[in-house]
């Protein structure tokens, strides 16, 4: 007689994605695998203040990041001090490594905040 598996009444469900504001402050030189997909390696400095339990806590930390493929191409044009956002997922440096990267899926240079009165025309 065949056992039968028990029914699974909800699917598992699993997130793994950020999205995150920061700064550059550092960044090694674009990279190509021997599979010849770019990459780019980089660091972003965090700063913000977050409600946690009620009361305000400031947060300031750099990450980690890694770009892979067109956008690595894309972020080769950025330059340290550039302000972006962006959105990815967090997976170890290495296998059996537990320090985490963050991998960039899609990012974006917020626009130039414009200043009406110092505008010249």
């Amino acid at each position: 007689m065949r056992r039968r598996s028990p029914v699974q009444t909800t699917a598992p469900t699993t997130t793994n994605r950020i999205e995150l504001s920061g700064v550059l402050i550092e960044r090694e030189p674009l990279r190509y695998t021997p599979a010849g997909i770019a990459m780019l390696n980089a660091r972003l400095s965090h700063g913000s203040e977050v409600l946690e339990a009620g009361h305000a806590r400031r947060l300031d930390f750099e990450v980690a990041v890694r770009f892979a493929g067109a956008l690595a191409a894309r972020a080769d044009r950025l330059a340290l001090g550039d302000r972006i956002v962006v959105t990815g997922f967090l997976a170890p440096r290495r296998r059996q490594s537990k320090s985490l990267v963050l991998h960039v899926t899609d990012f974006a240079s917020p626009a130039p905040v414009v200043d009406p009165i110092n505008e010249s025309n």
